[in-house]
């Protein structure tokens, strides 16, 4: 079986990017490997979204805010999928990503923006969690080796 490598992208790389990361990581299909990024990555990876890849089962020490030029650099991961989850990061100009991976966007609200008490601010990551679940299970029950950016795509309308 083959793995394939998706690239999460939004704009800061500390929330929504991150929880599809650990998703993708952890998916028990074992189909992908998770990477994440953004255009102007933040400082820290925020703590929900690490406690989430930590129920996940991820390895949150290998979690980290970084640029998406990272993934560019000659010696990066060849992607074989690029999702992007926010609204910015879809409207900007990415790099040159080599292989020409299937891209997407898969957008949803930034639960860092939330503002009220811990459990309603978890409850925004929890919503996009599971959204981004639903997709990476669509995505895990497809042809993968035959999926082009418009089948992609449509996962987003499916869920």
């Amino acid at each position: 079986m083959s793995t394939y490598n998706i690239l999460f992208l939004c704009t800061h790389n500390s929330a929504r990017s991150i929880i599809g990361e650990a998703l993708a990581s952890t998916h028990p299909s074992g189909k992908f490997k998770g990477y994440s990024a953004g255009s102007t990555p933040g400082t820290r990876v925020n703590p929900f979204a690490a406690e989430i890849a930590k129920e996940l089962g991820m390895d949150v020490a290998l979690l980290k805010s970084k640029s998406w030029d990272v993934f560019s650099e000659p010696n990066a991961p060849k992607m074989d999928f690029i999702i992007t989850v926010c609204d910015n990061a879809a409207g900007e100009v990415c790099p040159f990503w080599p292989g020409q991976p299937v891209n997407a966007h898969w957008g949803f609200p930034d639960p860092s923006q939330v503002s009220g008490t811990d459990m309603e601010k978890r409850a925004a990551f929890n919503q996009v969690m599971n959204g981004l679940k639903k997709r990476i299970d669509i995505l895990a029950s497809m042809p993968l080796g035959k999926l082009d950016s418009m089948s992609l795509k449509e996962i987003h309308t499916k869920s």
